[in-house]
């Protein structure tokens, strides 16, 4: 089988395609394997990623694609792959928020290359969307207009990704708070005063807010959190609970913050503006941002399939094992 490694120079502000190039000669030397196992080839332009894995996917030969770079370059190589069943993709991370990684272990096990060549094979949900595939999440409100307003922060000299995401918080809070929304899971409608919305297949966005913390990736299911309009004092009491974790324990929103959160496990999410149709809303796929009318979200069951480092897939299957 064959493995291609898929580089976006330009994820994380530096081009590592030579350093690659070296850590993964000596790997595949030690491994004993051939030099023509495996292909590194460098993306030009946005959607170019996809574009490359369609191309070795649509072979129909065995093939594992290594998407370098961030989530949206993940993104980009499962959009083009998941039709094809003779593919799976990988995560070799090099971006800055690196999120989809979170839901099954750490940034130095996913570097690890050996242990990527010799990894295991996962059928994944993947969430389709009239903005294309998504594997994680996806969002609309107060945490898609922060991830939105990031990239001009990062453009400042010594802004790095956790300043830059610090002060488009700091902005966003500065300005109108809140949409009405009306939501429709699997066909029921309600109406609400959003802060935020997080549709969630995987645990993790926002370079590392555990939204979805009992989220899991396979499990046929859609997991919702509804943020309701609050105030800046209670948003600045919840945010803390939210980005860890804490805010759910054994399916359900802890009591202090029912107030304010509700939780939902769907299939499918229809999301539309109730306040003022023509003003768009932020929304993002898998950290992808646009202004849009909406957002709808369907779920599809193990669509996906991704290549998880040896050590990595061996505790995952441990875990199912246990139940």
């Amino acid at each position: 089988m064959k493995s291609v490694f898929i580089v976006n120079p330009v994820a994380g502000g530096r081009d590592i395609s030579n350093a690659l190039a070296q850590t993964l000669a000596q790997a595949v030397s030690r491994m004993d394997l051939g030099q023509d196992t495996y292909a590194i080839t460098r993306t030009t332009h946005a959607g170019h990623a996809k574009k490359l894995a369609e191309e070795y996917a649509r072979t129909g030969e065995p093939v594992r694609l290594f998407a370098v770079g961030g989530d949206g370059t993940f993104n980009e190589v499962i959009s083009g792959a998941y039709p094809y069943k003779n593919a799976a993709v990988g995560c070799i991370p090099y971006g800055s928020g690196n999120d989809f990684l979170r839901n099954f272990g750490t940034k130095e096990e996913f570097l690890d290359l050996a242990g990527q060549l010799t990894g295991g094979e996962l059928d994944i949900d993947l969430m389709q969307t009239e903005y294309g595939v998504g594997a994680a999440i996806c969002s609309a409100g107060l945490d898609a207009q922060i991830a939105h307003g990031i990239p001009k922060f990062r453009r400042l000299p010594l802004c790095g990704g956790e300043m830059a995401y610090r002060l488009s918080i700091l902005e966003q809070l500065m300005g109108p708070l809140g949409r009405r929304l009306t939501l429709t899971l699997d066909g029921v409608p309600f109406t609400q005063d959003c802060l935020m919305t997080a549709i969630c297949n995987g645990g993790y966005y926002g370079g590392g807010f555990h939204a979805a913390p009992e989220c899991r990736m396979d499990d046929g299911l859609l997991d919702v959190m509804v943020v309701r309009k609050a105030s800046l004092l209670r948003i600045a009491r919840m945010l803390p609970l939210y980005q860890k974790g804490k805010h759910i324990q054994a399916g359900q929103v802890i009591p202090k913050l029912r107030k304010h959160v509700e939780f939902h496990r769907c299939r499918s999410v229809e999301l539309t503006l109730a306040d003022n149709p023509e003003k768009p809303i932020i929304i993002t796929v898998d950290g992808e941002c646009r202004p849009a009318p909406g957002l709808t979200v369907k779920l599809l069951p193990l669509a996906g399939r991704i290549v998880l480092p040896a050590k990595v897939f061996a505790r995952h299957r441990a875990a199912v094992l246990r139940g």
